[in-house]
């Protein structure tokens, strides 16, 4: 009976656990996609006077600086976890996220400030990209950290759909805001409420993260006196384990934002689809997303990350543009149906890397080490992604072509992991339980 007991208090522990990362979670990506959906109106607002595409280009490209920032937050911020813990890490980073999203919401634009409102705006954008530097990373390794071995998977789903689910509910506001103004009412005032958002959002993320309790593995890690004084440092021990999370993240990423920020300007600029309904599918494809994202954590768990991962990352790199172009009829039934097709891939390379960005590590410098591998794959690979893939659509006017790039990307990355990427599932998350990074069947 007490077995019982204590079970359903661990359950509910868990749940409480999932229910905060998804709170904070949801509000960071919220805060940093909404950007993506007003692209078009902050290009016309904050980079006036050139062509419309030249003008959206400016605006994706502002999209793409942050993430140059991020390796430089997960550097710090990283080390934060590190050494003060996982909650810390993630209390900072919303709390900046936070504010840098509502200052953008208040930013004066080019007509009433200049050049300075531009600046401004690549200002912000830094300060988002390196919030956002620790997010991901800090959200896998607080919730995994929580989680029974056998279950990593499954409640790892909730970091990859809230990611989703964040984006397409920031699509949807931004779509009920052009259907209810004028187009003068958006660009003078309303383009700036999704942006305000964020203070609610973040109150509420930041006040659930801190009843949370910090994860058992770090908690252990104090009592046994084997936290580090310098993780980034001492995260030169983990350079294997960085470089295939590099290679796994570069995948994840760019796959993330295809989805979730290109597809929207991909249907509008290059389809020719009204905005409104453009918004409306992006959404709804996005939702199947986050439906297919706990089934991949509960394939994971049963057959494992390795496999998982490369299923996706070679699925990605076959239906990539298969995929476009069935989005490039322009119908609601190719749009969505496009979508799906490349998002039962994506949710098996998303879910599996939020699990391998833990297990890969040592408790020690898991943080830190994790943040290095994963926001480089990112910045280098990821970020610009909706920015090449823009170009190749202007340079192109294909309407499939913009695929290419993930299709490369996909090919040369998860060759590298099929060669390389180990077995993980089911490790001890423990101090000194991950050091080295093992060679299993199937792994060269």
């Amino acid at each position: 009976m007490t077995h019982g007991v204590q079970g359903d208090q661990d359950a509910a522990g868990r749940r409480v656990v999932a229910f905060a990362t998804a709170v904070g979670n949801f509000t960071e990506w919220f805060d940093f996609a909404i950007y993506g959906f007003l692209a078009a109106t902050l290009g016309r607002l904050f980079f006036p006077g050139a062509s419309p595409a030249a003008s959206l280009l400016a605006s994706l490209a502002v999209f793409g600086v942050a993430f140059f920032m991020r390796p430089l937050g997960g550097f710090v911020l990283g080390a934060v976890g590190d050494r003060l813990g996982r909650r810390a890490l993630l209390t900072i980073s919303i709390g900046l996220m936070g504010a840098a999203t509502t200052l953008i919401g208040v930013l004066p634009t080019y007509a009433s400030a200049g050049l300075l409102a531009p600046v401004l705006l690549v200002l912000l954008r830094c300060i988002q990209g390196f919030s956002a530097g620790a997010e991901w990373t800090g959200s896998a390794a607080f919730l995994v950290e929580h989680t029974p071995a056998d279950r990593r998977g499954r409640f790892a789903s909730v970091v990859s759909a809230t990611a989703a689910l964040a984006t397409c509910a920031g699509g949807l506001l931004v779509l009920a805001l052009e259907q209810a103004l004028t187009p003068d009412q958006m660009a003078a005032w309303g383009w700036r409420i999704p942006f305000l958002v964020a203070v609610p959002l973040t109150a509420l993320g930041t006040w659930v993260r801190l009843r949370i309790d910090e994860t058992p593995v770090f908690q252990r890690l104090v009592e046994a006196g084997a936290r580090v004084e310098a993780p980034l440092r001492r995260s030169g021990r983990d350079v294997r384990a960085i470089a295939l999370t590099f290679a796994f993240s570069s995948v994840q990423g760019l796959g993330f934002y295809y989805l979730a920020t290109y597809v929207i300007t991909h249907l509008t600029a290059t389809v020719k689809l009204g905005r409104p309904q453009a918004l409306l599918l992006v959404a709804i494809g996005l939702v199947c997303y986050a439906i297919l994202t706990p089934l991949a954590g509960a394939l994971s768990d049963r057959i494992g990350r390795r496999r998982v991962n490369l299923i996706g990352g070679f699925g990605l790199a076959i239906v990539a543009m298969p995929a476009f172009a069935l989005m490039g009829t322009g119908t609601a039934a190719g749009v969505i149906g496009g979508m799906v097709l490349f998002a039962v891939f994506q949710s098996m390379v998303s879910v599996t890397t939020v699990c391998m960005l833990v297990e890969l590590f040592p408790a020690e410098t898991r943080s830190t080490s994790s943040s290095i591998g994963f926001n480089l794959g990112l910045a280098l690979i990821g970020g610009p992604g909706p920015l090449v893939a823009a170009a190749i659509a202007a340079g192109t006017g294909s309407s499939t072509l913009p695929a290419l790039y993930m299709v490369i990307v996909a090919a040369v990355c998860t060759l590298a992991l099929a060669k390389w990427l180990p077995e993980v599932r089911g490790r001890t998350l423990d101090a000194e339980a991950a050091k080295e990074v093992p060679v299993v069947d199937g792994a060269a």
